[in-house]
Formats: structure tokens, sequence, C-alpha cells
């Protein structure tokens, strides 16, 4: 039915909540908030008033629109940012990174605590360190921490299972003080969770002098190895303590966020502060900020970001004004559980480090503006010289075929696929050869293209049918170009599949010289020549290279499989689920020929019929091996 935008924009009432705007495809282009939806959504059907070229643009598209009433603006603001999140409109300016960050959890809230990786920030009663933007840092300090003060990391039950199971490796490390066998008082180990705690807070010097006193006298006293701990413990608290920088005497908690912006692309640079340190850094794309101002896109920003991280300081200094400041804070300040201020610092130290953030974000966008048309370069610009070289219109996706055997063991095919000039290992295939014995690559390739291409069309069928979703395997999508592994023949095998199955693919070789290395290109029964020092051929060789890497190792697989299989399968008796029982038990066939019965009988898997033929096995054929070497005696 017609929408009818005139009767349609009377009905809107004059109040706060959420409008959504639809193409003619029923996408969605654009979510936005409003304190007012009648006022708000009419201005865009007004004549143009200077709004902008991609606002105009995004009107033309707009065949209906519809909105949700909120009880205020504060509520409005929570569900556009949900709806941005889950549908990413074509029109909104959106976060591109969606990071989660690591924090540091120490679980105060159990009797005996444990210091623990965190994706998340929970309300439990936990403490939370963080967030930090390195994971292998946190995973470092943690380490560290369970050296220093030698905290537990088992998932035990204490007190409940004290004494029930022996002390772990850890306590024989020390790395553990084994709470598990109450080889210290919970108030004790109580005392070495403060110190973590008081570490984590920044608390250093304490640690290092205690370090530096063990250090020297078991030095004094000649233990040589334990006095080398406490030297290479010093030095690692020592590294952390270099890497935490101050930034101010007041221990804060706050971000600081500053942007860079050119006509098409913005970089937000987030510096975080916490207990006046300054911990990591972090920046951002925002994408589609063509016609936006710095202003919005930093608005956009942090609404998108504190809508998706679980920490919030109590402080974010920001580079610009923003116009929705106010609102922000109280939600914000809701999140949190406390008052969170957004201000923009004018002078000092603050306006500094904005600065610092800024110049950041400057260098971030200009390195990778140089390193995306490097790599724009290598991928899309290499596809472009292709399909000029091949006069072909638009070659988006290439899939590539490879044949791998030994005389005809284990024929294997893969199919690896590049879109845009990137690998999508998500779409790469292995095919085991059904219908081929020996080595005939042309047959096989036969085979691995029939199987291909009529998988795809029922996917396709099954798609009309509504009865998978879109994009649901990657068969379903076929390739604007298809490269073989070879020249005419294999050219004319993929030919002769696609007329057989009526489908229009350009099918193109990859011709190699005497050293198998591509020389050319074999399309529409001719051989051209292609610039050895260009990126097409350049993107030509990496796909050719993929094809057989990924076709040698799925073969390389197989052959593994079978050659552990060949030597227990022979026995009577032994099936698959006794020869993984006897790996398991004995971890290497040389083991199992050394065993006795009674050893092969301990398998609770293995009878002892069962053992006797395998320990016949293994006898027969050492007598056989004798009896030849008895013979080349002779």
């Amino acid at each position: 039915m017609q929408f009818d935008f005139e009767e349609e924009l009377k009905k809107l009432p004059a109040k706060p909540g959420v409008y959504i705007m639809h193409d003619a495809q029923d996408a969605i282009l654009y979510v936005g908030k409003a304190i007012n939806l009648r006022n708000r959504v009419r201005s865009y059907f007004r004549e143009n008033i200077g709004r902008g070229p991609q606002i105009d643009k995004m009107v033309s598209l707009i065949a209906r629109f519809e909105y949700i009433v909120t009880d205020s603006e504060l509520e409005a603001l929570v569900l556009e940012n949900n709806l941005i999140k889950e549908h990413l409109p074509k029109y909104n300016t959106l976060l591109k990174d969606d990071k989660t960050y690591p924090y540091i959890k120490v679980t105060v809230g159990e009797e005996y605590p444990r210091i623990l990786f965190s994706r998340e920030m929970k309300k439990d009663k936990s403490r939370y360190f963080g967030p930090y933007t390195s994971a292998g840092a946190v995973k470092d300090t943690i380490e560290l921490l369970n050296k220093l003060y030698q905290l537990r990391t088992c998932t035990r039950s204490l007190p409940r299972d004290i004494g029930e199971e022996r002390p772990c490796l850890n306590y024989h490390i020390k790395q553990c003080l084994a709470p598990c066998q109450n080889f210290i008082s919970r108030e004790e180990y109580r005392q070495h969770v403060e110190q973590a705690l008081s570490f984590l807070g920044g608390n250093y010097g304490n640690i290092l002098k205690e370090l530096e006193e063990k250090m020297q006298s078991a030095a004094e006293a000649m233990e040589f190895e334990e006095a080398a701990r406490y030297r290479d413990l010093y030095n690692s608290v020592k590294s952390v303590a270099q890497k935490q920088k101050i930034t101010d005497s007041v221990g804060e908690d706050r971000d600081v966020i500053a942007l860079s912006k050119d006509d098409v692309d913005a970089v937000v640079q987030v510096f975080f502060v916490r207990d006046g340190r300054l911990i990591g850094r972090e920046h951002f794309y925002m994408m589609r900020v063509s016609g936006c101002s710095r202003e919005q896109i930093l608005e956009d920003f942090v609404k998108q970001f504190y809508a998706g991280t679980p920490f919030i300081p109590r402080e974010i200094m920001l580079q610009y004004e923003i116009s929705d400041a106010a609102l922000i804070e109280e939600w914000l300040g809701k999140r949190k559980g406390g008052r969170v201020k957004l201000l923009v610092p004018k002078k000092g130290t603050k306006e500094k480090l904005v600065e610092l953030a800024a110049q950041n974000a400057s260098l971030v966008l200009s390195q990778d503006r140089e390193r995306l048309k490097r790599e724009e370069g290598r991928t899309i610009g290499a596809v472009k010289e292709i399909a000029a070289l091949l006069q072909l219109e638009n070659v988006s996706r290439m899939e590539a075929f490879d044949i791998s055997n030994i005389s005809g063991f284990e024929n294997v095919g893969s199919m690896v696929v590049f879109e845009k000039g990137k690998p999508k290992r998500s779409d790469y295939r292995k095919f085991k050869i059904k219908t081929v014995a020996g080595p005939d690559d042309y047959a096989c390739m036969k085979e691995v293209l029939t199987r291909r291409f009529i998988h795809g069309m029922e996917e396709q069928e099954k798609l009309k049918e509504k009865e998978i979703d879109a994009g649901f395997g990657s068969f379903t999508k076929f390739p604007d170009l298809l490269l073989m592994d070879g020249g005419r023949g294999q050219v004319n095998i993929a030919l002769s599949v696609l007329e057989e199955l009526k489908i229009h693919i350009p099918v193109c070789g990859m011709v190699k010289d005497d050293n198998h290395r591509t020389r050319g290109l074999y399309y529409n029964n001719v051989e051209i020549d292609i610039d050895t020092h260009s990126e097409g051929f350049k993107l030509i060789t990496r796909i050719q290279d993929e094809a057989h890497r990924f076709a040698i190792e799925y073969h390389r697989s197989l052959r593994s499989k079978a050659q552990v299989k060949s030597v227990l399968d022979d026995i009577p008796g032994v099936g698959p689920a006794r020869r993984k029982a006897l790996m398991r038990h004995f971890k290497s066939i040389e083991e199992i020929k050394q065993a006795d019965v009674a050893a092969l009988s301990e398998v609770p898997e293995i009878p002892e019929h069962i053992a006797q033929e395998i320990y016949s096995f293994f006898r027969k054929d050492e007598k056989q091996t004798s009896h030849e070497n008895g013979d080349m005696l002779k």
C-alpha cells in the first residue's frame, strides 16, 4: 500500500521519541531521536534549508517512516543507540570498531579470592581494575601478581573442598600458598590479597623495596637460584611501574577524547586515565562522516562508545562542545550510578592532554591513509587490473581451484575465494574426490566443479523458497571470475561443466612456465601476457599459491590419518573406538608394540582375547621381518 506522507506527517505527536526512515526495499536508512517528533520529522520534508548533500540524498530515498514514542528524551537516546547498533543504518555515523576491553578482576567476595582476566565488568562482589587496552599486558600482570603473592588460580570451592585433593603444581613451583590444604590461614591469605590490591592501585614502592631486600639476603646466603628469582620479579615490577605514566597528581578516572577528520574519514583517539595514571590509549574509526561536523561526529562517538563499554569514568574530557551534553551526562550518570561530567578544557594541563589526543588522532589518520592506499593498490587496484586485462566490466569475487594427490592416492580438491582482492577464508572449501581412482587431474577437477555448482544451485533454490537464510552457505554466491590452476586443459574442463549446468561465468587459466611459476593468463582461447611487476600479477600469484597450499594441507592431513589407521586397523577386532583407546593409553604405536598381553588388557576397552590378537599381530610382524633378514643373509 502506498505510503501517504502528508497524512502520516499530520499524525506525528509532539512528544519525545525515535524515528526510523526506510527506503523502497524497506531497508533502514536512518535512525534519529527527537524531543519533539512532529517538529523533527517534518523538518526533513521541507524545502532544502542548507542541510547538506548527504541528508538531501537520504531524504530522496525515503519511502516511508515510522516512530516510537518514549516518556522522555533520555529514553529516546537509549533507544536510538540500541536501534543504531542493531540495524547499522546507511546514513548514521557509525563507530566502526566493536572492541571489548580486558579487566583485572579480584574476587574479593570469595573467602579465598583469586585474580582473574575478564572481558566484562559485572555488578558483583568482585573488584575490577581497568579497562586496559592490551590483553597481553593484563595477562602478564596477573601472572606477575600470582608469582608475587602466590594466590590460588584454581576453581575449587573453598573452604568446602579443603583437604579433599592434593595440592596442584602451582604449590610445588612456589606460585600458590595452597589454601586448599590449610597450609595458610584465611587471615594471612587475605593479607596477600590486600597487598595485590595495593599493587593494582599503583603502590609499587613497598614491593620493590621488599624484593630488593629478599634478593640481597638470598645472595648473601649464597642461595643464587632464589636470588635470581627475586631479581626477575623485581625487574618485572619495575617494568610495570615505568609503564604507568602519571598524568596529574589527583587520582581520578577520566577519558580524554579528540578526533581528526578529512573529507571521507574520521579517527577518534581516546586516552584512558585510571587513578591519575595513563594506562593506555586506543583509536577508533567513524564511518559515513561525509558532510558531518566534527561536533556531530564526536557526539555520535560518545553515545555509541559508552553504550557498549561497561566502565564509565567520572570525567570525560572532549575536544569540542556537543549539543546533547546535559542529556548524555544524565544518561551516563544513571548507567554508572554516580555523577559523570563532560567538559571541554580551555587551558592548563587538561587542555594539553586533549591536544595530545588530537595530534595522535591526526597521526593515525595520515598514516592509515597511506597504508590504505597501498592496501587498495594490492587488493581492489589489482582486481581492476585483472578485469581490464580480460576486458571484464565487474569483478569482485574470484574462486580458484586446485587438485592434490600422490600417484592417485587420496585425490582431493581445494576451493579458495578472494573478494575485492582479499582472501575470504570462511568461504574456502575442501573436496574429497569420490568418483576418480588414480592420478587423473582433469576428471578430479570436473567432479569438484560439478559438486560446487550443483550445490550452489540447490542452495539458491532453497533461498528462493526461504528454506535457508541469505548468506547461508559459501556455495550460494557464484564468482564473477573462475580461476583454474593450469592452461587450456583445465579451462576447457571448467567451461564444459558450466555449459552442462547452463551457468555463464568467465573462466581464466593461470598458465605456468617450466619452473612452475605463473607466466600469464589463458582466456578465450588466447594466452595473455601479464606484467610480472604489476599488482594484478602479484594477486594472481597469491591466489594460485593459496589454492595450492590449501589443497596440499588437506591432502597431508588425510595421509596422516590414513597412516595412523593403517597399522592398527589391520588387527582383527580393532576398530576406531579401540584404536583411540589404545592411543590414549599408550601414547604411541611403539609402546603398543612393546606391550605384553597383561599391559594391553589394562585398557578398559580391550578384552583379553583382543589383547592377545594385538600381541600376536606385532610378534608375527617381527617374525616375518626376522625371516626376511635371514633370507637376505643366506
